[in-house]
């Protein structure tokens, strides 16, 4: 939530802490208890040390008091990664002084040689924040499209888990990844086939024009579409603004062995769950409008209903939810998402797509 609080803005400068941790000064009854003996003697430190178990925690929650007027409304900060935001140039001067006053007023120190002022974009909590909007990490992108074919089942595994990192921003992350992931449960060296070659080639490719992510306005409806397969369930969260649809969120789930053999109905409401899981704070803060021509509402909503869905339903009956028909996609990057599903029961297969 913190990287999407980013978006919208114009201007931002990233400034880093120098040595955050060493910039806390210990109590003088603390420091005893993180003595230590060398050949000249017992020392103790002066400042937090790194390597303290409650260290991080510690700074985190002094940056935490020294920014309270700021985060949120013109400042983002974690750990030692500062960055301050503003809609115009103008208003950046105005918000760059009062960070370097609040800097000044608790006698915190930055690293030049890691501050960048007026930047149209930089990584930040792993993402690559701009004016555009929410970006893959473009280290992250260059290690998978440099990666040679994986020949042992680590390589694979490593793989798999720089993929799962972008997860983010992958569409249908886990059909793409299911001839990585029936590999390793193979578990034998050099069982990389042609089908993973393909789907290896495939993300390649994807990433090399991987989806501007944005993030929602206050108050938004969104809209959400659920997609099904014989190996993995699928979603993506939306954006309406002025009627173009933009990606917030893709999310995608690998079926285990009893859920491959839920009906599809089951797949889609279990889809639903995992979305409702996993970007619980959007279900919490937004209206969510499911668009889909399959009787979720009445399978979910249904008196009669029991077991898992029973579970399932008082738990998605937390958020306020609306379901409406799915009609024509304009924005590409969604209609490729849903003219991709696929599924052997014929009562989805029915619906065609308007392009």
């Amino acid at each position: 939530m913190m990287v999407d609080r980013t978006f919208g803005y114009q201007v931002m400068s990233f400034l880093d802490a120098f040595s955050g941790y060493h910039q806390i000064r210990l109590a003088k009854e603390d420091k005893e208890k993180i003595a230590f003996i060398i050949d000249f003697g017992t020392y103790c430190y002066n400042i937090m040390p790194f390597g303290l178990k409650n260290a991080g925690a510690t700074y985190q929650r002094m940056i935490d008091a020294v920014f309270k007027d700021q985060r949120g409304r013109n400042l983002e900060v974690y750990v030692d990664d500062i960055l301050v935001k503003s809609r115009t140039l103008e208003e950046h001067f105005d918000d760059l002084r009062e960070t370097l006053d609040t800097l000044r007023r608790f006698n915190l120190k930055l690293n030049p040689a890691k501050c960048t002022f007026d930047a149209a974009s930089r990584k930040f909590l792993g993402y690559l924040v701009s004016a555009r909007g929410i970006e893959a990490n473009p280290d992250k992108i260059s290690a998978i499209l440099s990666m040679p074919s994986p020949k042992t089942t680590k390589e694979t595994q490593k793989l798999a888990g720089q993929i799962n990192s972008l997860g983010r921003f992958i569409s249908k992350a886990g059909d793409r990844c299911s001839p990585f992931f029936r590999c390793l449960r193979n578990n034998k060296v050099g069982q990389w086939t042609n089908e993973c070659e393909a789907a290896f080639i495939e993300h390649k490719k994807y990433l090399t024009s991987a989806p501007i992510l944005v993030a929602p306005k206050e108050g938004a409806v969104l809209s959400l579409y659920l997609g099904v397969s014989d190996t993995a369930v699928s979603a993506v969260l939306v954006n309406d603004d002025k009627g173009v649809q933009h990606p917030i969120f893709y999310i995608s789930h690998i079926l285990l062995d009893t859920e491959s053999r839920y009906p599809t109905l089951e797949k889609l409401a279990l889809a639903f769950l995992v979305t409702a899981r996993k970007l619980h704070p959007y279900f919490q803060s937004h209206t969510i409008q499911v668009v889909t021509d399959q009787p979720l509402l009445k399978i979910l909503h249904n008196p009669e209903v029991s077991g898992r869905l029973l579970k399932w339903s008082i738990e998605l009956g937390e958020y306020d939810i609306k379901y409406v028909p799915r009609t024509a996609i304009k924005a590409q990057v969604l209609a490729y998402f849903v003219a991709e599903l696929s599924t052997s029961e014929p009562s989805l297969a029915r619906h065609r797509i308007n392009l």
